[in-house]
């Protein structure tokens, strides 16, 4: 009997997970059914993707739009549960999103294995009750989030992070063809949301001109996805409307000084001197390539103070930080970010001038790393769903 595992992604970092969790299930069970909603790497791993969620984020759900297309979605999800049940759902990351779809499993009687785990450690921990009701395993990412789910009822497993199963070891570049003895390059990485990188970017470009001031042949490298690539580059467009963008290879464009890469943030992160990067997962990812960086969020103040900041339980928000167990910041950050954006110049600049600062903290986020670089986390997780479904009794060839 074929068996079927129907998956829900929400956003641009989802849907790379879930392609290699694809393949890894597909290599463990060629006679799997893989199908769901989610985007375009998870149609190009194998699976028959019904919606493309990961695209329609990005042109900007939100408030009622967002909830109407939606619940569209999920109630065709319902109507195809029924007409040809899952044996496994699979929810990756994108809690908001996809709590619905985890409640949607486990009244049909559906098991649920969730992929990323939400960060409920950080903010509304109180939300565990939802994961607790209907996901029936949790597949962490992060090596604290096993206890902290165990303790509080929920069946988890730590599986490593999925980033290290395709973060490329390429050659590093040697000290001394690396600023000081060359201009800087400076890395600006907008996140992979639209709205995002909308709320971030004309910020960041401000502290670049901070830095152009003090170092005027500095270069500017900025890896953007799908969600984000059309809105940076009207940005960038308008800011040096004299200078007519060209492409610099395949999915490459310069304007002015900025070079923006699609889907190429593995090639030119490492490049780079200093990141100013947007809070997420982005954070962890540069690190893996030994990149220095400021880590930033914009976020009005209104919001936080009404409302954010009593949500947040954590001590440090930049990832890289989270994970330096509980020791000193490895990593600037300014979050949330809001008012001036002179601080934030001012320590861009504070590390330009200091090179050594650079060497030192590139030094700590290579020990950091050196800890998690364990490759692994999608075939740990396939095997964690095989599992699930040989507990609930089905068969599998």
């Amino acid at each position: 009997m074929t068996r079927r595992v129907f998956i829900t992604v929400g956003e641009a970092s989802g849907d790379q997970h879930a392609a290699m969790l694809i393949r890894e299930l597909k290599a463990q069970n060629k006679d799997l059914v893989i199908e769901g909603i989610g985007g375009p790497a998870m149609a190009e791993a194998g699976a028959m993707v019904h919606y493309d969620t990961v695209q329609r984020a990005a042109m900007g759900w939100k408030g009622a739009l967002r909830y109407f297309e939606l619940s569209r979605i999920l109630r065709w999800s319902k109507h195809h549960f029924q007409q040809r049940l899952p044996d496994l759902l699979i929810c990756i990351d994108s809690w908001s999103m996809n709590w619905h779809w985890a409640r949607l499993g486990h009244e049909m009687g559906v098991p649920v294995l969730y992929y990323v785990a939400p960060q409920m450690w950080a903010s509304r921990p109180w939300r565990v009750k939802k994961i607790r009701k209907y996901v029936d395993r949790v597949a962490c990412i992060l090596p604290f989030e096993e206890k902290f789910f165990r303790d509080r009822g929920v069946e988890a497993t730590f599986v490593g992070h999925p980033l290290f199963d395709y973060l490329p070891a390429g050659p590093p570049i040697a000290p001394e063809d690396r600023f000081p003895n060359r201009p800087p390059v400076i890395g600006v990485i907008p996140g992979s949301r639209a709205g995002v990188a909308k709320e971030n970017f004309r910020n960041l470009l401000d502290v670049c001109d901070r830095i152009v001031e003090g170092f005027p042949e500095a270069t500017f490298l900025v890896p953007t996805m799908p969600a984000t690539h059309e809105h940076v580059k009207r940005i960038l467009e308008a800011k040096y409307p004299n200078s007519s963008p060209r492409e610099a290879g395949e999915e490459t464009v310069i304007v002015g000084p900025f070079t923006l890469g699609l889907n190429h943030f593995n090639e030119l992160v490492p490049r780079c001197d200093l990141c100013l990067t947007v809070s997420g997962t982005a954070t962890l990812h540069a690190a893996g390539h030994g990149a220095p960086q400021i880590v930033v969020y914009r976020l009005n103040p209104i919001i936080w103070h009404l409302a954010a900041r009593w949500l947040i339980n954590t001590r440090t928000f930049a990832l890289v930080n989270l994970l330096n167990d509980g020791k000193r910041s490895i990593v600037p950050e300014y979050i949330p970010w809001y008012g001036s954006n002179k601080p934030v110049a001012d320590k861009a600049m504070e590390l330009l001038q200091h090179p050594e600062l650079l060497a030192h903290q590139r030094e700590q986020l290579a020990s950091l790393i050196h800890t998690m670089n364990r490759p692994g986390a999608s075939r740990n997780a396939a095997r964690l769903a095989l599992d699930l479904m040989l507990a609930r009794g089905t068969t599998l060839k």
